[in-house]
């Protein structure tokens, strides 16, 4: 048998066209497929090409990454964001009213404490939405929270731009952190102080300059708007300026106010705005200064108050004529909130006393009787309105603490203060509105879980939290320091970190008007603004609580807060002229859009509210003699004899 030739390879033919190699082979596969692709019906084309799609979709939506980039995307839209973080938008020029924004000669913290200026935030990392103007926000949220992770990972706790080492326990340490503190509460103790000062001395400027005697400033027009024709700011700043020590500014002012006022006009005024600011300011400066000029002034516009109690149901009218003695209730309703109705009582039980004429004291115990009998409340909650013919409650079913309810609960604390804790009905229904604040109206917000007050209506929950609504914290520590229960001051402290969200979470670092509570699962960010709620007024709610948070607890944080809305205010909201005015826009630090006015209440509570923040002198209104009204004018806390 013959053997074979040994071969030296195998030779392999592919398949293929005659003469192909491995490219040709590529290109006949290319062929092949798109052949059997033609010879498939548009019917089965359409079906696959739409299957694919399909599942290019569905990738896509449960790809973490893309999606929170596409929600991100859709929540700027809804709120108009994209008006200034994804489009160029030519702003209308405005005339240079504002101070420029430029290093202010201030007191730095010591380092190793949270500092929001050294690190150019306003908030602990995880809830930073603004660091950057054009960031997506999404991102943002992610970076912060990745970098929490990390930090916690590595033993070290990141709060407010401030990096703490959890495993700093040397004594050098301890002492290294005390001594920081002590420089902190030092500087605090004679640099903070002068800056409210310096702020009110600058507002006060543009009064006295562009509206002298008139009732507020409009300090970016030079000029004046007139609400009663009383000298509102003039009269809402007396106790300011006596509890800061501006002798000069006060001196005159009281000139002003014993050859200039008078309330003989024929002018109708606000039942409820003129009590708190006129009647409550004059009752306050009396008792700090002991001058009977204010007494006096108290007792004339007290009396001619009296006649918006003449109604069938002795629930006032919203508006009495001081010069006719003439009251009536709005135009357009025969009602009254119940706020204004039930916000009046300090003032007037007050004139009481010292006039020893009862009569002021019985219209408005008689008015905190009716609505205590009332039914239509829930939980303690009640409604809004309240008809001045029928003293019943309308407009039933909607719960709020924000506009037109607030004041009702502050005062039903505070009366039972004022009296020396004698007067158990209003406790039981301070207590008991409490219990059913946490019962309908409590909430957390998505992510971080920040605890806010929302709003009720005919059952149907709604997120939404006024400005108005951050007295709570503060009247709820009051509360607690009054030996009500001790989870009254948790929960005012929970309270108190959101409304400082409020501030730190925007761009200027000042409030909206309104939020809104994101409370959905896989949120980005806690709170949403609606354009037609992003003004700022220069509210006092958030720093007035800061001043109880921090009176009754000495935690330092609470000042620090409210040197950083200091700063803003001063920022945002200072002009150059004089004076200091609202904004439309907190969201948008390069067009803060001024509204051309300065609030009574900014001299009157915000700025008083910062000076006692910033004191470290417990007797400067002791809150275990004063309580505050709610315009911030300090009223005696009766003595126990009586």
């Amino acid at each position: 048998m013959q053997a074979l030739p040994r071969q030296d390879y195998v030779s392999l033919s592919l398949p293929g066209p005659a003469g192909g190699g491995y490219n040709n082979s590529k290109q006949w596969r290319r062929q092949s497929c798109w052949r059997k692709w033609k010879q498939l019906s548009s019917l089965q084309r359409s079906l696959i090409l739409f299957i694919l799609m399909l599942l290019f979709i569905c990738g896509l939506a449960v790809y973490p990454t893309v999606t929170e980039h596409l929600r991100a995307l859709c929540m700027g839209l809804t709120d108009g964001e994209h008006n200034t973080d994804n489009h160029s938008i030519q702003k209308p020029a405005i005339p240079h009213v504002l101070e420029e924004p430029v290093k202010q000669e201030q007191p730095l913290l010591p380092e190793k404490l949270p500092q929001r200026h050294q690190y150019n935030k306003r908030g602990p990392p995880l809830l930073q939405n603004h660091s950057k103007k054009k960031e997506n926000s999404s991102d943002t949220a992610a970076a912060g929270k990745k970098d929490g992770e990390r930090k916690r990972e590595e033993g070290v706790i990141s709060w407010r731009g401030s990096v703490i080492d959890t495993d700093q326990t040397t004594e050098g340490a301890k002492d290294a952190k005390k001594e920081d503190s002590a420089k902190l509460s030092k500087e605090i103790e004679t640099s903070w102080p002068k800056a409210v000062q310096e702020a009110f001395k600058h507002a006060w400027k543009g009064y006295k300059e562009f509206s002298w005697g008139h009732d507020e400033l409009r300090p970016v027009s030079k000029s004046y708007n007139e609400w009663f024709g009383l000298g509102l700011t003039l009269i809402d700043s007396l106790d300011t300026m006596w509890i800061m020590g501006l002798s000069e500014e006060f001196e005159e002012a009281k000139a002003w106010v014993a050859t200039e006022l008078s309330f003989n006009k024929n002018v109708d005024v606000n039942l409820f705005e003129s009590t708190i600011r006129i009647l409550g300011g004059l009752l306050s400066t009396y008792h700090l200064t002991k001058d009977e000029l204010f007494l006096d002034k108290a007792k004339d516009i007290g009396s001619r108050l009296m006649p918006a109690f003449n109604t069938p149901s002795k629930i006032p009218y919203s508006d009495v004529n001081i010069g006719k003695g003439i009251a009536h209730p709005p135009r357009w309703t025969s009602d009254s909130t119940v706020a204004e109705v039930a916000s009046i009582q300090l003032e007037f039980r007050e004139l009481s006393r010292l006039t020893q004429e009862p009569q002021y004291q019985n219209v408005v115990a008689e008015v905190m009787d009716k609505i205590h009998k009332l039914g239509g409340k829930l939980d303690g909650l009640v409604p809004m309105f309240i008809n001045t013919n029928n003293g019943q409650f309308t407009h039933q079913g909607i719960f709020t603490l924000g506009a037109r309810a607030d004041s009702y609960y502050e005062y039903l604390l505070k009366q039972w203060i004022q009296g020396g804790k004698k007067e158990e009905g209003l406790l039981q229904d301070y207590l008991q509105a409490i219990e059913g604040v946490k019962k309908n109206l409590l909430q957390k917000s998505s992510p971080n879980g920040l605890t806010f007050v929302g709003e009720l209506s005919h059952g149907q929950f709604s997120p939404k939290m006024d400005h108005l609504v951050c007295f709570l914290p503060g009247t709820l520590a009051l509360g607690a320091h009054n030996g009500l229960p001790a989870d009254h001051m948790d929960l005012a402290k929970e309270l108190m970190q959101t409304c400082y969200q409020m501030y730190a979470q925007m761009e200027t670092g000042l409030s909206p008007e309104i939020v809104h509570f994101n409370m959905h699962q896989g949120s980005i960010r806690d709170i949403d603004v609606k354009l037609a709620d992003r003004h700022n007024l220069l509210r006092p709610e958030t720093v007035e609580s800061l001043f109880y948070l921090y009176r009754l607890t000495k935690d330092q944080k609470y000042r620090e807060w409210g040197w950083e809305i200091l700063q803003s205010f001063n920022k945002f909201t200072k002009v150059s002229s004089g004076g200091y005015t609202s904004i439309n826009n907190v969201r948008d630090p390069d067009y803060p859009s001024p509204r051309d006015k300065m609030e009574s209440f900014f001299l009157g509570e915000t700025l008083k509210y910062l000076y006692l923040l910033f004191s470290d002198d417990p007797d400067l209104i002791s809150l275990d003699k004063y309580v505050f009204n709610t315009e911030a004018h300090p009223l005696p806390i009766w003595p126990s004899t009586e």
